[in-house]
């Protein structure tokens, strides 16, 4: 009865954690404002089809501003990142969990915490740009971005172990997976900006 109850416990926890993290990126577009400079960008990235998803909502602040669109995206991925280090910590802690599982998500939110810290960065630099000095701007930026990405593939890396719960590896892997997918798209953004403004 309790192996079950922990059971039970763990996969009412991954299932809320999927919900919660892929909710942000389905959201459907609002307002009339027209989507498809957000389409066509987003067609040069990796993952154009959750580029669109993630962005389409945020289609009025964004309108044909590749600047904004950069950094849209970039706001995305850093309120997924956190969100997904939050949930995994408290998922950390649950009943049931094996030791190697648990480690592996400690791990991944301190590299996620790494990785928060350098869209942070880069979003600061972003925002305080103004005038000369735009090549070491957005240098800096793609810089950090990529250092982003490191953390976020090492901490995916954690979770490739076959000893790893089934569960649990499917599901916080493929929400690790997608905070590496948008962090590419907005690094695609970042340097098709770069290409604009140049």
């Amino acid at each position: 009865m309790g192996s079950f109850f922990r059971d039970s416990v763990t996969c009412s926890l991954i299932v809320m954690l999927f919900i919660f993290i892929t909710r942000p990126c389905l959201a459907a577009p609002r307002g009339g404002t027209d989507t498809e400079f957000i389409r066509t960008s987003c067609a040069a990235t990796s993952y154009p089809t959750l580029c669109y998803t993630s962005l389409s909502a945020h289609a009025n602040v964004i309108q044909k501003n590749p600047k904004l669109l950069a950094h849209t995206a970039l706001a995305v991925a850093l309120s997924t990142a956190k969100t997904m280090s939050s949930s995994m910590l408290r998922l950390s802690n649950t009943p049931g969990l094996k030791h190697r599982e648990v480690g592996a998500m400690k791990d991944c939110v301190e590299e996620m915490a790494d990785s928060v810290e350098q869209i942070q960065k880069s979003l600061r630099e972003m925002d305080s740009f103004r005038g000369a000095g735009f090549r070491m701007m957005i240098s800096d930026v793609q810089t950090w971005v990529s250092a982003a990405l490191t953390y976020e593939d090492t901490c995916t890396e954690g979770f490739s172990s076959k000893v790893m719960n089934g569960r649990v590896k499917t599901m916080v892997r493929g929400n690790i997976l997608k905070i590496v997918q948008l962090t590419s798209n907005a690094l695609a953004l970042i340097n098709h900006y770069a290409a604009v403004h140049g």
